[in-house]
């Protein structure tokens, strides 16, 4: 049987620091991102055990939420593999970055791979390994200056995305995940100018004691102050002081007044404001400076980042707690986060094959969340038991290393030389 192992340091390994223990909440928290996203890909169809409007709600609550959460635990990973609470410097940091870089160009291009397929997903892997290569300078960086930067791209972020796409680069058809830099940084489904405060604030995180209770604590609390921060703000602009109204006139009227027309067409108009809000997919329209103030999933706003993270936050304390009390429990559910790669990768190949066979049915039907959710359990389970790392993390950290040792190898060359010479 497979033994644990311990988080990745991002040293070589023949200078990694002591092993320390594995967070397991840390996984169990991925595991959640990854079927929150199976949900969101699969659709409220495939959902057997919840009724339609509940279906509904769970897909509402996921949506966004979850490859926030995702790219948030990136970024807990990052500073977990740079030496958690004390940066490596140095020879560490070197390798640290090459490794980093290596396993960044190997999920770039299996998301590439994955979007060639054509499934009507949109792959985060390819964004994934761009935000690894944006956080490289961070990775030296504390807790408090990381929460910092964090905090600016919070606020600065969507204004600086608002304005730079209202008058350079508005937003084209999609034919891929991925297609452009400019998709990359503003105008695709995970912008990098929005989505790099989730990762720089788990960057943040992972800079932190996650073993302390006060720790935790803050957390709790800072998640809960976050996310009511997020709502509420969100809320407050949009209905007592009128913003949907204005979103309705500028995007449904086009410009015309609601006083203008009758009741009924008025509801209407709203109703379509609201709904057009909800089916946003990576940043907002730029025909109202109103748009920034709504918290739906996939907007980039402010106050949808400030409720991500903070639900991130209260996301992963809880899971570290149930992990710890109910470790037996929560097996099958830390199997699957000590594989994410391997099973987000094999869901898109399985999703493939539907749309394939039934190419007017992709999602399939009832129950089909629940047998993905399943599979997954029973593979990460088994090859846990039997093995240890799924194959996708084997693969990507031997060549990870194998990186490192060309790098190495290289640099002791030169300096070789740099001798003789």
């Amino acid at each position: 049987m497979a033994q644990n192992q311990s988080e990745d340091t991002g040293a070589a390994p023949d200078a990694r620091p002591p092993a320390k223990r594995r967070i397991d909440g840390i996984d169990a928290a991925r595991a959640l991102a990854v079927f929150g996203m199976f949900a969101v890909h699969l659709g409220v169809v495939s959902f057997g055990l919840l009724p339609e409007e509940q279906g509904w709600e769970l897909h509402s609550l996921v949506r966004g939420n979850s490859s926030a959460l995702f790219a948030f635990l990136a970024g807990v990973s990052l500073a977990l593999m740079t030496g958690r609470t004390q940066p490596v410097e140095g020879d560490s940091l070197r390798r640290a970055g090459v490794r980093i870089l290596a396993r960044a160009l190997l999920i770039g291009l299996l998301g590439f791979v994955l979007d060639a397929f054509a499934v009507p997903v949109a792959i985060i892997l390819t964004y994934y390994a761009g935000f690894f290569v944006l956080a490289l300078p961070l990775l030296r960086a504390r807790a408090a200056l990381l929460w910092t930067a964090a905090g600016i791209l919070a606020l600065l972020g969507p204004v600086v995305s608002f304005l730079l796409r209202q008058d350079l680069f508005p937003g084209g058809l999609r034919t891929a995940a991925l297609t452009s830099f400019t998709e990359f940084f503003l105008t695709g489904y995970y912008p990098a100018i929005t989505f790099m405060a989730f990762v720089i604030a788990g960057m943040a995180v992972g800079r932190t004691d996650l073993t302390a209770t006060a720790v935790r604590i803050r957390m709790a609390v800072g998640g809960v102050l976050m996310a009511t921060t997020g709502y509420l703000g969100s809320w407050l602009l949009l209905n007592p002081l009128g913003g949907w109204d204005r979103l309705t006139e500028a995007h449904v009227l086009n410009g015309g007044s609601l006083d203008s027309v009758d009741p009924g067409t008025a509801e209407e108009a709203r109703y379509a404001a609201t709904d057009a809000a909800h089916s946003i997919s990576g940043q907002v329209p730029t025909d109202s400076w109103w748009w920034l103030a709504v918290n739906t999933p996939h907007t980039g706003t402010t106050f949808e980042i400030f409720e991500a993270v903070g639900q991130a936050l209260v996301v992963l304390v809880v899971c570290m707690l149930l992990a710890e009390r109910l470790p037996r429990l929560m097996y099958p559910l830390t199997s699957v986060g000590r594989m994410p790669l391997t099973v987000y990768s094999g869901h898109i190949l399985v999703l493939a094959v539907i749309v394939a066979l039934h190419p007017q049915n992709a999602a399939g039907g009832p129950w089909y969340l629940e047998m993905f959710i399943l599979g997954s359990f029973v593979f990460a389970c088994l090859w846990r038991w039997a093995v240890g790392r799924g194959p996708f993390e084997l693969l990507l950290g031997n060549f990870a290393d194998g990186a490192v040792s060309v790098v190495e190898s290289a640099r002791a060359d030169r300096e070789r030389g740099r001798g003789t010479g």
